[in-house]
């Protein structure tokens, strides 16, 4: 949804530039990487990826794998980048306990990685044992509901929602279940006396079959088995022994299910709060926290939008920045950079360095424009308001900057950039009130520069 902005969290003593140079300049500094939350993407991934997320590429995440072959890899459950030859660490992902997992998708995905070469082994790969699961009449009852709906949130349909109501609910099935067959037994047994019969007198459904679900997802325990551990004791032990850790957000800021634009949100956390609560690792042991925007703002699916482009311009920096959901393919609605939405994110995130992601994609206006207040009803807003009747109605208030007009996609130093780009690069900073750090100028891993 709205592109301010994920963040990327390194443990107290690491350098931030750790966080990005493990990812961007091919040197290996992290050494394990964490996701908050997963799943099988609550909403197309829109909203800006974290720093480490995005500096590879526009199309997924690049990876380098022997003989200098670049191959893009589009994850929608995994985290970050598999290792970068020369490495000398070995690179590790989790998903944790803040997090819900499509086992057949996970798996799926899983062995897509092993048939491209990549290793995928328990040392690789581990799964919270508290990771609550994702069953097929989540999956269902998410459309039905939303089909329901008069006005609809624009979910993608996956089970998100309602694996989250059954995880508050405290009737969900976590992976450490599907290892034993008498606890999933009793809970699904449980679960499904009271969905069959929402299913049949609310919806008009069929009742599902328990046998059914209870054998496949007992394979799928099996077959998870190597990865599921508890992940909370596994990253704290890291960080005792002075590992490089990067919690990767998964969402923007703007989808926290808390703090986004509701009820057009994901059901989770995503702002660096979910860090501690959904990895285990308390909030003293979070050092450095990069916040990644787009040099504009994007959006995927329902809700308001302040600054969103007009039709053409829409199609233009859509197609240009290859603004399509990942899991979906939704077109994402795109417009000009807005830093109320920005400055809201880097206080409740406390960002402590900037990404700016994406610049390339301005390189040929004639103007940019950055929104710097709201006016409503005719007051004028400098600070988010909460109110959706304020985000659907408000009109921007803009500052307008002129664009550079030439190619940034060449550039790797700072002061090589065009006036105007630097020019709009200071501003941002200037408004937002956080050093900008990295600034992404095309999809390679070489395209960043670091100030």
């Amino acid at each position: 949804m709205l592109t301010p902005a994920s963040a990327a969290a390194l443990p107290m003593g690491r350098s931030p530039a750790g966080a990005v140079g493990g990812l961007g300049d091919g040197s290996a500094t992290i050494g394990l990487f964490s996701r908050e939350p997963s799943g099988n993407k609550h909403r197309d991934g829109d909203v800006t990826p974290t720093a480490a997320r995005e500096i590879p590429g526009k199309h997924g995440r690049a990876d380098w794998l022997g003989c200098g072959l670049q191959r893009f890899f589009l994850f929608h459950m995994h985290v970050l980048s598999p290792p970068h030859p020369g490495s000398s660490r070995r690179h590790e992902a989790e998903h944790h306990t803040h997090s819900e997992d499509d086992p057949q998708a996970l798996l799926e995905e899983i062995n897509d990685l092993k048939k491209r070469g990549l290793p995928m082994s328990g040392a690789q790969l581990k799964i919270s044992a508290n990771a609550h699961v994702v069953m097929p009449y989540h999956r269902v009852m998410d459309q039905l509901r939303e089909g329901k709906r008069a006005n609809k949130i624009g979910t993608t349909g996956r089970g998100i929602g309602p694996c989250y109501s059954d995880k508050v609910g405290r009737m969900g099935i976590r992976m450490i279940d599907l290892l034993n067959p008498r606890v999933l037994k009793a809970k699904l047994a449980d679960n499904l006396n009271e969905k069959n019969d929402i299913f049949v007198k609310v919806y008009g459904f069929k009742n599902y079959d328990f046998s059914e679900i209870y054998k496949e997802y007992l394979k799928y325990g099996r077959r998870l088995k190597p990865y599921i551990c508890d992940t909370a004791l596994y990253l704290n032990q890291e960080i005792k022994a002075k590992k490089k850790i990067l919690f990767e957000g998964a969402q923007g800021t703007f989808l926290d299910i808390d703090f986004g634009t509701y009820p057009f949100v994901t059901s989770s956390n995503a702002t660096t709060g979910g860090v501690c609560s959904g990895t285990g690792v308390p909030p003293t042991k979070i050092g450095q926290v990069v916040a990644a925007f787009k040099a504009y703002t994007t959006r995927v699916g329902e809700g308001p939008f302040p600054t969103e482009f007009d039709k053409v311009m829409n199609e233009c920096i859509r197609s240009k920045g290859h603004e399509f959901g990942a899991t979906t393919g939704r077109p994402r609605r795109c417009g000009w950079f807005d830093a109320v939405l920005a400055r809201y994110s880097v206080i409740i995130n406390g960002a402590t360095q900037l990404a700016i992601m994406k610049l390339d994609v301005l390189d040929e206006l004639e103007e940019v424009e950055i929104a710097t207040s709201y006016k409503y009803k005719g007051k004028f807003y400098k600070e988010y308001s909460h109110d959706l009747d304020v985000l659907a109605h408000a009109e921007p208030i803009y500052e307008k900057w002129p664009g550079w007009k030439s190619s940034t996609r060449e550039v790797r130093r700072y002061n090589k950039l065009p006036l105007a780009a630097r020019c709009y690069i200071e501003r941002l900073e200037e408004l937002l009130g956080v050093p900008i750090k990295y600034i992404s100028v095309g999809s390679k891993r070489d395209e960043i520069i670091i100030r």
